[in-house]
């Protein structure tokens, strides 16, 4: 399966993702002209082994014709991986991981992301992960966006941080959230009318989950939580974008831990 990434930061993060683990097998760049976003980009690609080649801007329009259309602006440079299956580094293996964490008295933090169905959501979350140091992230196969290394408006909404940001596809969310309860992990839903973060000290392993865009939380999956925490806000909208509300409650558990 071929993946192509357009974004300066998305093409970047990818090619010092290659750097950083080896693994450059199926990455290829091309690119148009030569500018100071490009360049540096290019250094970097170079120094991770990845073949570069120099082309002109109708053929990085013909590798682009097949996505969205804010993919297709691909400013001069395209990344293209012709191998995605292995070459995604930071997906793992639900289970083995959980049973990792139970074995550790480690400070962790999960994000589950119940059914969240746009990629430029799931790309700022995966970006607040990056930022705040989110252990893990868990999606279900079913009512979301799919495998976040085959998205590119993932990747670009993310500035790359999906190369990096671990996370699992389970086809069970909520038995996925019952093993992480079973693993030591206090488990905290996210929607109005819960406890205010402001007086909410989380554990050292912490699992806070976020609902969907229309309906927020399932019921079942909010029944599992332990509590039920929120956002302190003064506007007249109902709520703030799940996305928003994904980096202020990290940017919370983050700024208890330091």
């Amino acid at each position: 399966m071929k993946q192509v990434i357009t974004g300066f930061h998305a093409i970047e993060e990818k090619a010092r993702s290659a750097c950083e683990s080896g693994e450059i097998s199926g990455l290829s760049l091309y690119y148009s002209k030569i500018g100071p976003r490009v360049k540096k980009i290019l250094d970097v690609a170079h120094t991770a082994g990845l073949p570069c080649t120099q082309v002109d801007g109708k053929f990085l329009d013909s590798l682009v014709q097949g996505l969205n259309e804010v993919a297709r602006d691909h400013r001069g440079i395209v990344l293209v991986d012709e191998n995605v299956a292995e070459s995604r580094l930071n997906e793992v293996n639900f289970d083995t991981w959980i049973a990792q964490s139970n074995l550790s008295e480690k400070r962790s933090t999960i994000l589950v992301l119940d059914s969240i169905t746009d990629p430029h959501n799931i790309g700022a979350i995966l970006r607040s992960c990056d930022q705040f140091g989110v252990n893990l992230v868990v999606m279900p196969q079913r009512n979301s966006v799919g495998n976040v290394s085959e998205n590119e408006i993932i990747a670009r909404s993310s500035a790359g941080a999906s190369a990096y940001v671990p996370f699992a596809v389970v086809k069970n969310l909520n038995r996925a959230v019952q093993k992480i309860k079973e693993a030591n992990f206090w488990i905290y839903g996210a929607d109005a009318g819960g406890e205010s973060v402001q007086n909410l000290t989380f554990p050292a392993k912490t699992c806070i989950v976020m609902g969907s865009e229309g309906t927020g939380i399932s019921r079942l999956l909010e029944e599992q939580c332990d509590s039920i925490v929120s956002i302190p806000t003064c506007g007249k909208i109902d709520s703030l974008n799940v996305s928003v509300a994904t980096g202020v409650l990290l940017y919370e558990r983050y700024r208890q831990g330091l």
